[in-house]
Order: structure tokens, then sequence, then C-alpha cells
């Protein structure tokens, strides 16, 4: 009797070991992902999770210096012509299959043939890729493309198993194989997506979690409380009006980075019947929209100031601003003389936004706003995957959306701005900016790429296929619980060698 006594405390107390050593990871996120494939996806959460799941050729550290990951090291030849990427040795997907030259050229080809790729505009250069050893690939370009490393810093450089997206195709995302520090188990939409610790990763030893879950919670309230019951671990986005008192908390970790990126208005301009309306057909009505806007108290109002007021895919800080364009100030007036020689005294516009507390408050600020000068705004509340399943198919009128902003400024506007851009929602098409655009990836000297992106500014600025609206800082919330996150001005949450203390 008492050797099975002793017996069942010794089990009692492994288990109560083992419990204790598991290390469970829960992030709240303002939004759920899209598909999870990284040649299909578009949403900001998506990318999220692609750091813990799918490694990349390149990466970024907090200063925005491209360094390596899947790939060690790499040179150009002097024509700017052929990019000669060395990967790394002892790389394995997923489901076994060995990360090599071949899978790289594998991935490669299918961001640009793959018929629903988004990344068609992303590596739009490539020519082709020659395997030039087990571990080397050669990839040649129709002209120089000043952009292409900081693509493969994002999801046009993340590797997928070649043996799994075969055989999925389409369906790739329903279960993603990737080579990243965690593996998909499962996915519940609208409710967890769920990953767990790959042991074969050649990075392991810098990962202290088992598993991974990704938890979408569209209300910043009820998110930070989930943290502050200690339901969650983390937080992405804390709204800036909540900065104070979680700075004000012993039992939390504040962190935060300026943002590359922007948030806006997308206007339909010929994306299906629903582009076919004043709003989507006339300049000077949006141009009119916009000077109703009063961006510095949106910014108050909304964010307490912490944000950067815009009018430009860069912010006013950024090298690639172009000055000749200062953020303009409201002007009802010269707002409603606009909307009247376009032919109204007012309008009905209908846009659609996420469904959190911050971006419908924003833009009841802005509906407000437009009131005063002759836009009636009809608010469509919308969970965010849906959202912008309407916006690609061009199922909407106007659509509060943003970008989360990339380290090359071709990233922030080309696939946007151009006629076949893989993100070019609002279907504008002006071939001058395509070519200006195109033009601005072939050169690496900063002063002639700067020209460019101001000439394409000239006309853009105009046509207004996005109203741009404020740039935001990243703002996380962690518990005290944790320790070494560290903040990226891509917003990204990337997990080596954070852990619970």
């Amino acid at each position: 009797m008492r050797k099975d006594f002793l017996a069942a405390l010794l089990l009692s107390a492994t288990t109560l070991a083992t419990a204790a050593q598991a290390a469970d990871l829960r992030i709240g996120l303002q939004d759920d992902a899209d598909v999870l494939d990284p040649d299909q996806s578009r949403t900001f959460v998506g990318r999220i999770v692609y750091t813990s799941l799918c490694d990349k050729l390149v990466d970024i550290t907090p200063d925005l210096e491209i360094i390596p990951q899947l790939a060690t090291g790499w040179t150009w030849s002097d024509d700017g012509k052929v990019l000669t990427m060395d990967l790394r040795e002892g790389v394995t997907f997923h489901d076994g299959t060995p990360f090599d030259a071949e899978a790289v050229k594998a991935n490669i080809e299918r961001s640009k043939t793959l018929p629903e790729s988004r990344r068609k505009s992303e590596v739009k250069s490539i020519e082709g890729v020659e395997v030039s050893g087990p571990l080397q690939v050669k990839i040649s370009l129709a002209s120089p493309d000043a952009t292409l490393l900081a693509q493969f810093a994002d999801r046009a450089g993340m590797m997928v198993s070649p043996t799994a997206a075969e055989a999925a195709g389409a369906d790739f995302g329903n279960n993603p194989v990737c080579s990243g520090p965690f593996k998909f188990v499962e996915r519940v939409q609208q409710d967890r997506i769920v990953l767990s610790k790959f042991d074969g990763y050649w990075n392991k030893d810098a990962i202290n979690f088992d598993t991974v879950t990704f938890l979408p919670i569209p209300d910043t309230t009820v998110r930070l409380a989930n943290l502050r019951s200690g339901d969650i671990d983390m937080l992405e986005r804390l709204a800036a009006t909540d900065v104070a008192s979680v700075k004000g908390d012993a039992n939390l970790g504040f962190a935060e980075a300026v943002s590359l990126g922007y948030q806006g208005i997308t206007v339909n301009l010929n994306n299906g019947e629903k582009g076919d309306n004043p709003f989507g057909n006339e300049p000077k009505i949006r141009q009119a929209f916009s000077l109703s806007l009063d961006r510095d108290a949106i910014n108050q109002v909304v964010f307490e100031g912490a944000f950067a007021p815009g009018n430009q895919p860069f912010p006013p800080t950024s090298p690639w601003y172009d000055k000749d364009y200062p953020v303009p100030a409201r002007d009802v007036e010269k707002a409603k003389a606009l909307l009247k020689e376009a032919g109204y005294d007012s309008l009905d516009v209908e846009v659609q936004v996420a469904n959190n507390p911050v971006q419908t408050q924003m833009m009841q600020v802005v509906q407000s706003m437009a009131a005063e000068a002759g836009f009636n705004v009809k608010l469509k509340s919308m969970e965010f995957a849906s959202l912008l399943a309407d916006q690609s198919a061009g199922n909407y009128q106007a659509s509060q959306v943003g970008w989360s902003g990339r380290v090359d400024p071709d990233g922030n506007i080309h696939q946007f701005m151009t006629c076949k851009g893989g993100i070019n929602d609002s279907k504008v098409c002006i071939p001058e900016v395509d070519k200006l655009l195109d033009e601005a990836r072939q050169s690496n000297d900063t002063a002639t790429r700067k020209a460019k992106y101001d000439a394409a500014r000239d006309i853009l600025i105009n046509e207004l296929p996005i109203v741009y609206l404020y740039h935001p800082t990243w703002i996380w919330a962690l518990s005290g619980k944790l320790e070494g996150f560290t903040a990226y001005p891509d917003g990204m949450i990337r997990l080596e060698n954070v852990k619970f203390k």
C-alpha cells in the first residue's frame, strides 16, 4: 500500500513539474488573419503569425538593416542584374522536405505564377532562378531592382515547403508548412491559431516556448482586460488611450516602435460596378473629402497625439516624403467649393471599417468632419478579414484600411498604385505613374529614386486613390513575467530569446 502511495506521489510530482516547465505563450491580436499562405495573404496580423511560422531569405534589425536568415550571404553582379545567394545548411521544412536551392527556385516561381499570388508585382523584376549549387541560387533580373532584398525580408521571401505547396495548390493556407521556429497545429476562424515548437528548427536554442496561440480580440478594452487577468501574455496594438495605465501597472510591460506604414481610406475607382459612382469617378470630390478632414485633430482626439498626421505613403519624418505637399490644413469652405464644382451640394459615401473600437471611433470623427462639407458618410462595420475580401473583390465604395509599411519605400506604393499591383484594390491605372514607379525600382541612387517618387506624387496627390490619414506607432503591452522582447518598426513579434522569467 505504502509503495503504491509513494508511486502516486512521484507521478503527481512529475506531472506538476512537467506542467510547470511547459511554456505556452498566448498573444492577443487586433484582427483575425486571412489565408495563411504567404503568396496569397495580405493582413498585418497574418505577418505576425508568419514571423513564428515561416522563415524568410533575409530579415531586418530594429534599425532596418537587412541581415541573413535562410540566406547566409549574397552578392550582386556589377550590372545589378544577377543576385547570388548562399543558403543556410541543415534547414528542413516542417514536413521534413529539405530547404535547398531547388526549394528557393520553386518558391520564387510559385510567387510569380500562382494565379492567386499577390506577390507577383513584388518579384516582377525576376526573369529566372538558376540552381548554381545545392545551397546556392543565382537570381537573374530583367533590369536592376533596388527593392528586391527588402521584398525578400517579407512575404516574397518566406519559404514554404515545395512538397506541401505542390500538393495543396491554392488550398495551401489550410495547412501551411514552412521552416520557422513553430509549426502549424490548428486554426479556428475568429477564435485561434495554434502553433507548436518545431524541434528540427535550425535556431531552436533561441526558442523558449512549447506552443504559441494567437487569439483575435478586436475590442482593445477586452484585449487589455485579458492581459491583466492572465488569459493572454501579450497584445499588439495597445490603444494609445491606455498607454499611461499600462506604464503605471507594475505587473505589465510596455514596448513601442514608430511604424513604417500608414492608415487611410482606399477608394474604389474602377474595381467593378461599385467603383462607378461620383466618389470613385471624380478626383475633385476626393480632394474635397480630404480637405474636409483635420488630421491633427484626429490624432489628438482619437490617439492623444501619439501618432503622426499624414497625407502620403511615407510619414513626414521620412527621407522619401515629398515636402512640396505638406499635410493639408482643414479647409471646409474650399471642400464645399470643390464639391459644388463637381456638381453636388451633398453626397452619400459608404465607408467600410474594421469592427474594433479604435478604428470605429476614428471613422466617427471623420464622419463628423466630412459632414460639415456636405458628405453623408455611412459607416459599414465589418470583421477585418471579411473587409479585405470585399475590398479585393471590388464589393465596396471606400474602405478604411492601412498598411504596416516596408523597409524600402517601394513597398508602400508600387503594389497599390501600379495598374497590375498585387494590392491595387482601387484599380487606379495611370501609365505615367507605372513608368515612374518601375524606374524608381531600377536605380540604387537615392536621389534618382526620390525624384521618381516625387514625380509620381505630383500625379497621385490630385487623383487620391487613397486618402491618407495618419502614421501609427506600434504599441505592445505584455505580462511582466515576460522578458527579452524587442520592438521592431515593422510591428512584427519576433520570439527569439523571449521567455518567461
